[in-house]
């Protein structure tokens, strides 16, 4: 398994985090759709997981034609150390929880 470095901010009122990759220097952004706000970036790569009732957003920082299979790697990652076995990953917000 890689080597992918989460950072957290000590702010309460943000509830977001950054996966890191150390080897390629590309950064992935976590949105938790029930804590903040996600405004799709111009440039940037996004994915969204749904995991029972959680969807979360994930959008690259510096994307610089990273390998997309890269950034699903980082996603997983994630949703593994987060203990969200049950995630989907989706290239489109899903459709189900739009209202």
């Amino acid at each position: 398994m890689a080597n992918y470095l989460l950072s957290i901010a000590n702010n309460e009122s943000l509830k977001d985090s950054v996966i890191h990759d150390p080897s390629t220097k590309l950064k992935v952004k976590v949105y938790n759709s029930t804590k903040s706000k996600f405004k799709p970036s111009k440039g940037e790569v996004r994915f969204f997981v749904t995991a029972g009732k959680k969807t979360i957003a994930f959008e690259t920082k510096g994307y610089q034609k990273h390998a997309e299979l890269l950034i699903l790697h980082m996603i997983s990652w994630y949703c593994v150390y987060m203990g969200l076995l049950e995630a989907q990953i989706h290239a489109n917000w899903p459709m189900a929880l739009v209202s």
